[in-house]
C-alpha cells in the first residue's frame, strides 16, 4: 500500500510529466557495455594492423564507436537507436572529420539525429497527460479568483477563511510548478541546474498542499468532533506547519537526493544530455512521501470523526430520512476534495488493458481538479463570499445611480452604525474569528451548529 501511494503522491513527476525517462543507471550501464566493445574492437585492430600507415584508429566519442578511417575524410555512421529512453532515427547520419595527421575532431555532429516523437509517448499518456494540463489550467484560473477574493475583502478575515486561502494558494503554486516542469519537459531546452530547482519547489509546494489539508482536518475536528471554537488554533502555528515543515523535509530530502544522484561526468558536453538526475528514484524519496502519506492516514480518521458525527446530528433531527442522506452526501463531498482524500480514492486500480487507461484518465481528472473543487465549494457557492460580495456590489451600483465616484468609504454613517452594532458582539478575547464564520461551515456540512463548550 505504502508503495502504491508513493508513487500517487509522486504522480506529477514520476508517471506524467516525465513519463520518457528510464534510470540514468541503467542508461550509464548500457552505454558502458558499448564503450568496453569500442574499446575492445579498438585492441584487436591495433594488434591486426602493426605498423603501417598513419590513420585515424577506432575511437569511442561517449555515444558512438568510430572505425579506424584514412586520413583526410569525413566519416559518417548512422545515429543511435536511442537515448535516455527516447528512440531516435537511426536512419540518419552522425558525422566525424579525421584529419591529415590521422587525428579525430573532438567535435561529433549530430545534428541530424532527431527524436522519434511519435514513438516517444504512447496515446493514452498523451491523452492523460492532457487531461492533467486541462484541469491544472482550469484549477489555476479559479484559484486565483477565489484567493483575490478572501485577500480583498477584509470581512472575510477569519482563521477558517485564511487556512483556506493559504490551501488554495498551495494548490495556485502547485498547478504552476507543473505547468512550468512540463512546458520544460515537452521543449527539452533547459540546463540541469533549472531542471534541478523545478523539481525541488514542485515537491515542495506539493507538500505544502498536503500539509494544509491536514491543518484543515484538524480544524474542523476541533470544531465538529471537540465543539471548540477556532481559538484553539492559532494562525502563527497554521503558518509553520504548513509551509515551515515542509520546507525542512524538502531541504533535507534535497540534500541527500544531490548526495546519492550521481551523473556520468562524459555526459555532460553532449547537446542532447537533456535530462535531470533527480528524476531517478531512490530510497531517500521516502523522506519526502512519509510525511504526505502520514497526512492522508490522519486526514482519513478526521472525515470518519466527523462524518459519524455529523451523521448523529441528522439522526437526532426530525427531517426526513431521504433529506438525512441528501445533507451526509452533500457533506462528503464538500470533505473530499478539503482533506486531500482524492488521493485515496485514486490509490489502486487496474494496471493493463482498456481499464487501466480509462482509470488513468479519472484519476488524472480528479487530482487535477482538486484545486477547482475547493475554490467551488469553499468560495464561489459559500454563502458568506457570496453575501459579502453582493453587498459590495450593491454599494458600488448605489454610488454610481447617485451620481458619485467616490470608492465606498468605512466612515459613511451607516457604516459607523454597523461598526458599533459589530464591536458590541465581538468576543471578549477580541478574536476575528466570529460566529457567522462557524455558522457558514456548519451549514456548509448540512447540519446545525453546536453551540462551543
Amino acid at each position: 500500500m505504502v508503495g502504491n501511494l508513493s508513487n500517487e503522491i509522486n504522480d506529477f513527476a514520476d508517471n506524467y510529466i516525465f513519463n520518457t525517462l528510464n534510470h540514468i543507471e541503467d542508461l550509464n550501464n548500457s552505454l558502458l557495455i558499448k564503450a568496453l566493445e569500442c574499446f575492445e574492437t579498438k585492441n584487436s585492430y591495433q594488434l591486426d594492423r602493426g605498423v603501417s600507415e598513419s590513420v585515424c584508429e577506432v575511437d569511442w566519442d561517449s555515444l558512438l564507436c568510430w572505425p579506424a578511417s584514412p586520413p583526410g575524410t569525413l566519416v559518417k555512421q548512422s545515429c543511435f537507436e536511442e537515448l535516455h529512453g527516447v528512440p531516435y532515427d537511426s536512419s540518419q547520419n552522425a558525422s566525424r572529420w579525421c584529419w591529415l595527421n590521422g587525428t579525430w575532431d573532438e567535435y561529433t555532429n549530430y545534428s541530424q539525429c532527431q527524436e522519434l516523437k511519435i514513438n516517444i509517448i504512447e496515446s493514452g499518456v498523451e491523452i492523460t497527460t492532457t487531461l492533467y494540463f486541462v484541469g491544472y489550467t482550469l484549477s489555476l484560473s479559479t484559484l486565483i479568483v477565489a484567493v483575490a477574493i478572501f485577500l480583498y475583502f477584509k470581512e472575510l478575515k477569519c482563521l477558517r477563511n485564511n487556512i483556506h486561502t493559504n490551501l488554495m494558494f498551495t494548490y495556485m503554486l502547485t498547478d504552476l510548478m507543473w505547468i512550468l516542469a512540463t512546458g520544460m519537459q515537452a521543449s527539452m531546452q533547459t540546463d540541469m541546474s533549472t531542471c534541478v530547482v523545478l523539481f525541488a519547489l514542485l515537491h515542495y509546494f506539493h507538500l505544502t498542499s498536503f500539509f494544509w489539508m491536514f491543518l484543515e482536518g484538524l480544524y474542523l475536528y476541533l470544531l465538529v468532533v471537540k465543539t471548540f471554537s477556532g481559538d484553539n488554533i492559532k494562525l502563527r502555528m497554521c503558518l509553520f506547519i504548513g509551509w515551515g515543515a515542509p520546507s525542512l523535509v524538502v531541504i533535507v530530502w534535497g540534500i541527500a537526493k544531490s548526495l546519492t544522484t550521481t551523473v556520468d561526468q562524459s555526459f555532460q558536453n553532449v547537446a542532447l544530455y537533456k535530462h535531470c538526475p533527480w528524476m531517478v528514484n531512490n530510497a531517500y524519496d521516502l523522506l519526502y512521501q512519509v510525511p504526505a502519506i502520514t497526512v492522508l492516514v490522519i486526514n482519513v480518521g478526521f472525515l470518519f470523526m466527523i462524518m459519524w458525527v455529523l451523521i448523529t446530528k441528522l439522526r437526532s433531527t426530525t427531517s426526513a430520512e431521504t433529506q438525512q442522506y441528501r445533507k451526509a452526501t452533500k457533506a462528503l463531498l464538500v470533505l473530499i476534495p478539503l482533506l486531500g482524500i482524492t488521493y485515496v480514492l485514486v490509490l489502486t486500480g487496474p494496471t493493463e488493458g482498456p481499464m487501466a487507461d480509462l482509470f488513468a484518465y479519472v484519476r488524472a481528472a480528479l487530482l487535477s481538479s482538486q484545486g477547482l473543487s475547493v475554490a467551488l465549494f469553499y468560495c464561489f457557492l459559500n454563502s458568506e463570499v457570496q453575501n459579502t460580495v453582493s453587498h459590495h456590489l450593491s454599494r458600488w451600483k448605489t454610488a454610481r445611480s447617485i451620481g458619485t465616484n467616490r470608492k465606498y468609504k468605512n466612515w459613511s454613517p451607516r457604516s459607523r452604525t454597523e461598526s458599533l452594532r459589530l464591536s458590541q458582539q465581538t468576543n471578549p478575547h477580541g478574536k476575528r474569528e466570529s460566529t457567522v464564520s462557524a455558522t457558514t461551515t456548519a451549514t456548509l456540512l448540512g447540519v446545525k451548529p453546536t453551540p462551543a463548550i
